[in-house]
């Protein structure tokens, strides 16, 4: 009965919240449409477990298995940071230099990925904010001037229905803004994440290809 209770406010407050509520609701939907795809993104199909992935990948490169290494990296689907350390592993048999420059076009293609739509979220948010306002101050001049209009015994009545129509505006438009902020920055914190696992462990690939190659030039010298 409660959540029926509060569905029927929800519903009551949105018809009474005037015109300026669909594009609330509009920015709403597409808040959470954003939302969505980035958080299977961002926490499902561009995410790998960083340390455990790289301890497979440090085994298989000082038993001097390239090949494997790469195969490791093939099994992690679109993961992010498999895909940079594939393509540093791709050319370990060339020098430092062509080595981080592969690491580093391959970091270019990824991370725009990483960040694509971000930008949008805090958009709504702002857009929504806004919206929330135009609304309010909307309800508030389709009052005051009916007021000045109306007779003595409806004013009160049509005050109330633009008082409840800007109120209903701020208070969804708001709504839609905190969803859309929290939202925005939980998947730019794990954007960020996933960003520094790249460059962490970019750097600690180019020292095991390194060493690799110092290992095996003094067993072929000896």
């Amino acid at each position: 009965m409660e959540s029926q209770s509060l569905i029927h406010q929800i519903i009551s407050g949105f018809q009474t919240g005037g015109p300026w509520m669909v594009f609330i609701a509009v920015s709403f939907t597409l808040s959470i449409a954003f939302t969505l795809e980035r958080f299977i993104r961002l926490f499902f199909q561009y995410s790998a477990d960083g340390p455990s992935f790289m301890f497979e990948v440090q085994k298989y490169i000082l038993a001097n298995d390239i090949d494997g290494a790469i195969r490791i990296c093939n099994g992690a689907g679109k993961a992010a940071l498999p895909r940079v350390v594939k393509a540093g592993l791709q050319r370990a048999s060339r020098d430092e230099t062509q080595i981080q420059n592969a690491i580093d076009a391959a970091s270019l293609e990824v991370i725009p990925k990483l960040e694509r739509r971000l930008s949008y979220l805090s958009l709504i948010a702002n857009i929504a904010t806004l919206l929330g306002l135009l609304g309010t101050i909307s309800g508030l001049i389709t009052s005051f001037a009916a007021v000045g209009m109306a007779d003595p015994e409806q004013r009160q009545k049509i005050l109330a229905i633009g008082i409840s129509e800007a109120m209903n505006a701020t208070a969804f438009g708001l709504i839609t803004a905190i969803f859309t902020m929290i939202s925005h920055n939980i998947m730019a914190n794990r954007a960020t994440q996933i960003i520094e696992q790249i460059d962490e462990f970019g750097v600690k690939l180019m020292d095991l290809l390194s060493s690799r190659k110092f290992k095996h030039s003094s067993e072929s010298n000896e």
